[in-house]
């Protein structure tokens, strides 16, 4: 009976550790992956615009909002948005009226969506000594972005002069930033590009898919350690969207502060974002409730490139638009191509 009893004994372990065994080992189908790219491309190899190859996934064109994707197949998602001559946001536009070049090759577009998929955002927040007229409109106008946004999205704040400062981590709770933005002070010079670099950095640490940082800053950059060349080069290697309120000074004195609007904007475009500039700041929330809206109205594609090499190489997009008749000329603002996978 002794033996018996230890043979149940030890069967019944084994039991229970058998499916702990099976938890333990890594099933790579349920493991969520970026494509690697290997070392950093030459800045001037590619038109700007370029990016890391984008999330792929077999169940991409089912998957929910916010809901992270199994890498399986190729499948390039493009992130797209259209406005009107008035620069107001165009929706309700369907799968047949875009059409996607990748190389100058037609590409046959496998989904489409345009659903409101929470987002993972980063605000980054311009504390130097020129924002202290503009502080209290500028921290309204991004509360004002927050509480107009999807409620499952997620925000961090990095405010930033001489060097960049996480204010508040990844949260949901517009509360607790609101509270964190009520003892800011502004002062000292400018790090504009090591925030941003910060920023993207940052984002490895998002749950969402979607993911997009708003600057909110009055001038150039003059304290960063990070060159203009190290932080496109980065932004290029990421998915992340950037926008930007810019509240330029007209009268800007150093060079550093007129080159802060051309630079915002290039960072902008190069990410499918926008740079929407700020002539009276009493419009800031005005702008901020508008970059809040754009983000929950974009159309995402995707399609299965004819080009399936993993070459690392440079893949030019172009996203063409035939609006409904009786539309008037509208304006596409999509990235303009990625890096192929290098493996």
């Amino acid at each position: 009976m002794d033996m018996r009893r230890a043979l149940i004994i030890v069967l019944f372990i084994a039991g229970l550790l058998a499916p702990a065994a099976v938890c333990a080992q890594e099933d790579p189908l349920n493991k969520v992956h970026v494509t690697e790219q290997g070392a950093t491309p030459d800045p001037n190899a590619a038109p700007k615009g370029a990016e890391k190859a984008p999330l792929i996934g077999k169940d991409a064109m089912r998957v929910r909002p916010g809901e992270l994707m199994r890498v399986d197949v190729d499948l390039v998602l493009i992130p797209i948005t259209v406005t009107d001559p008035m620069n107001r946001l165009v929706t309700g536009l369907e799968k047949e009226d875009f059409t996607v070049y990748e190389g100058g090759v037609e590409q046959k577009m496998k989904s489409f969506s345009n659903e409101d998929a929470p987002v993972s955002i980063g605000v980054i927040f311009d504390l130097s000594g020129s924002m202290s007229s503009k502080l209290i409109r500028a921290r309204e106008s991004i509360l004002r972005f927050m509480k107009t946004a999807n409620p499952q999205d997620e925000f961090f704040v990095i405010g930033f002069n001489e060097r960049p400062e996480l204010i508040e981590d990844f949260t949901n709770s517009i509360e607790t930033i609101q509270e964190r933005l009520a003892t800011v002070r502004s002062g000292k010079r400018t790090a504009l590009l090591d925030a941003i670099y910060y920023g993207v950095q940052k984002m490895k640490d998002a749950r969402h898919e979607r993911k997009a940082l708003l600057v909110v800053s009055d001038g150039g950059d003059n304290n960063s350690r990070f060159t203009e060349g190290e932080v496109r080069s980065q932004v290029r290697e990421s998915d992340v969207q950037i926008y930007s309120i810019g509240i330029f000074d007209p009268e800007a004195a150093t060079p550093e502060e007129r080159a802060g609007p051309e630079l915002l904007n290039e960072l902008c475009e190069e990410t499918g974002g926008r740079l929407f500039r700020v002539d009276d700041i009493a419009e800031m929330g005005d702008i901020a409730e508008k970059i809040s809206t754009e983000l929950r109205n974009q159309y995402v594609v995707g399609y299965r490139p004819h080009d399936l090499q993993h070459d690392g190489k440079w893949r030019k997009v172009k996203v063409k638009l035939v609006p409904p008749a009786g539309l008037p000329p509208l304006t596409v603002h999509a990235r303009t191509g990625y890096y192929a996978p290098l493996h």
